[in-house]
């Protein structure tokens, strides 16, 4: 019986796409990929370190892109920012797939891994787009333009094009609290950043010494109007939920008036 390998990462797509490269290399089997922060799940599986190596990563993407459709190599990194539990080996099965197969096809959905891979990535799609509609920026006292999320999948990487492009003329900040990382546009390139809070006033809207005076004004008369065109007797709580489900009210503003 031929002894598994579980492969350990960084947690980085580049880190995941160097254990594909290295299981292919050395024709590993592979029966685990997790972070280097996780727990080993097998004693007895061997164990291997994986280190990071762009270049071979970048051999991987290539590889796929030569064999698969766009829309297929979007449903691995989509899936991959899903973070759920297995995901890498789920991912790695597919990517062996793709690269076995003749005619590759990610709507081959009496394959459980495709159509696993192709669900997961389409849960990823619809949290990247309701990010992309329900981020709410603060103006900051140093004119920089902030907003905090806390998605249920890893997007920030893809949405950023989106925010760089839409908001090109002003430095904004988009900081996702669960993973503490965001993202900052200084008016020519975004870049990631990590910052150290030391308290969550920046969570409070109202905080004269974080946000603009204009900002704290905004917010108010935005909250006034909202109220003053809502018609109470024509509220309808279920449609309302269907799309603008509660988990995102916390990013708008309006919603501080509604709550109920």
């Amino acid at each position: 019986m031929k002894t598994g390998t579980q492969l350990f990462y960084d947690g980085s797509y580049e880190g995941f796409l160097t254990c594909v490269f290295s299981a292919f290399e050395e024709k590993l089997n592979v029966n685990g990929i997790f972070t280097e922060a996780t727990s080993q799940g097998n004693m007895f599986a061997k164990s291997m370190n994986i280190t990071t190596d762009l270049e071979k990563a970048q051999r991987v993407i290539s590889g796929l892109k030569r064999k698969i459709p766009s829309e297929s190599y979007r449903h691995i990194y989509f899936a991959f920012l899903s973070e759920l539990e297995g995901i890498e080996l789920l991912l790695f099965q597919y990517i062996k797939l793709a690269f076995k197969e003749e005619k590759f096809s990610s709507k081959d959905f009496g394959n459980p891994i495709i159509l696993k891979i192709n669900q997961i990535s389409k849960k990823v799609s619809r949290e990247k787009h309701r990010m992309e509609a329900f981020v709410r920026f603060q103006l900051t006292k140093d004119d920089i333009f902030y907003a905090t999320i806390e998605p249920d999948f890893n997007v920030l990487p893809v949405i950023l094009k989106h925010f760089e492009t839409r908001y090109a003329d002003q430095k904004w900040i988009i900081y996702d609290l669960k993973r503490n990382f965001g993202l900052f546009y200084n008016l020519q390139e975004c870049s990631y950043i990590n910052i150290n809070f030391k308290s969550t006033e920046h969570l409070n809207s109202s905080n004269t010494s974080i946000y603009s005076t204009s900002e704290i004004e905004f917010q108010k008369l935005w909250q006034e109007y909202f109220e003053s065109t809502n018609i109470k007797s024509r509220k309808n709580m279920k449609l309302h939920l269907q799309h603008v489900p509660k988990r995102y009210w916390k990013y708008l503003t309006e919603k501080s008036t509604w709550q109920n």
